[in-house]
């Protein structure tokens, strides 16, 4: 098959662009024809050395360049003939779609970040694909029907941004907690910071390590400074790969506000972590709903702080979430995310109607 994905960049800071990343290339490895139509970024050197064409298409959102936007997709869709145009993000789906409507090409969707309001625009495409089931709920509630609508949860074992990563264990001081993601409010390190404190009352040997960045990274860091357990916490920065953190890390902590599928849930259960994480969005569902991580009311310090005293109180308790880390995790294979997306794409195309059919034949000749 030929697929044309269009996002706004393939830029390393955004996890919706992880996913489309992990998804082009195992789908080329899977013997499909790939492109990736966007503003370009990190990852551009990555999909062609696994056999994903790209083409350029600026995103940027001014009216004069949206509208040269959708003239050069609409070429690039016609000159790569592709039989599926999928779409990651709102602009991405916006530009799309009058293209995908005029040629009879079906439009895929792919809802990542459902909590922004912008989520009710992917309903534009014929069918929707939505990251874990809290979301596929969610996006029904918005108005679109069961019957355009497939949940594919993310999975991110075997990807192909994997490849050549360090295995070797970041050296760090045990007992260890990890959090590692975007340093912005719906992440919610601050509660984290505050469990910290109250466990570092009982327990001053645990240290905590942040890997990432964002845009409160200066005022998390000035609160961390003002606590008293401040010598225990570690911001390492931002990293091309947190893999060696997390096979370093004893404890790995989500303590999310919203989060609709994180990618980096598969990421520590694959590293054999214990995991922590809040009771939002997909969550549970990446933790087996409590059976391979340990679920916490979100906005909640201390119930956050209880859950890792049992941990750091109980190195035993870290060896059995562990292993209860690796339950059901051949479910979070990038492999069987491409499998379920292409079952998506062969029920789109066989919803279209003979006229659709006939143009997108059409369109493919020209």
């Amino acid at each position: 098959m030929r697929i044309l994905h269009v996002l706004n960049h393939t830029q390393r800071l955004n996890g919706h662009v992880h996913a489309a990343v992990d998804l082009a290339c195992a789908q080329v490895a899977q013997g499909h024809d790939v492109c990736v139509a966007s503003g370009g970024g990190d990852f551009d050197g990555l999909l062609k050395r696994k056999g994903v064409h790209t083409v350029f298409v600026d995103h940027k959102r001014s009216f004069p360049n949206l509208a040269k936007a959708l003239v050069h997709l609409r070429s690039h869709i016609r000159s790569f003939h592709a039989e599926i145009v999928h779409a990651h993000m709102m602009t991405s789906a916006v530009l799309a779609f009058p293209v995908c409507r005029l040629s009879g090409i079906p439009l895929i969707t792919t809802v990542h970040n459902e909590f922004e309001k912008s989520a009710t625009l992917m309903g534009l495409g014929t069918r929707v694909i939505a990251v874990s089931d809290v979301v596929g709920a969610s996006m029904q509630k918005r108005g679109v029907p069961s019957s355009r609508l497939r949940v594919v949860l993310n999975g991110t074992i075997g990807s192909a941004r994997s490849d050549g990563r360090s295995e070797e264990p970041a050296p760090f001081i045990s007992p260890s907690i990890l959090f590692v993601g975007g340093l912005h409010p719906r992440k919610g390190l601050p509660d984290l910071l505050q469990a910290l404190e109250i466990v570092h009352r009982s327990n001053p040997s645990a240290h905590l390590y942040i890997v990432g960045d964002g845009p409160y990274r200066d005022a998390y860091k000035d609160m961390a400074s003002k606590l008293a357990c401040a010598s225990a916490v570690t911001f390492v920065g931002s990293t091309t790969d947190p893999y060696p953190y997390m096979l370093g890390a004893d404890i790995f902590v989500l303590p999310s506000h919203a989060d609709p599928a994180p990618l980096v849930l598969s990421e520590a259960r694959e590293a054999r972590c214990a995991v922590i994480g809040t009771q939002v969005d997909g969550i549970p569902q990446l933790l087996e709903h409590g059976d391979a991580g340990i679920l916490v009311p979100p906005r909640d310090p201390s119930a956050l702080a209880e859950a890792l005293i049992q941990f750091v109180e109980n190195p035993e308790k870290i060896d059995e979430w562990k292993a209860r880390s690796q339950l059901r995790i051949e479910h979070l294979t990038i492999d069987r995310v491409a499998r379920e997306t292409m079952q998506v794409y062969i029920s789109a195309l066989g919803s279209r109607s003979p006229a659709e059919a006939a143009k997108m034949e059409q369109s493919n000749l020209v």
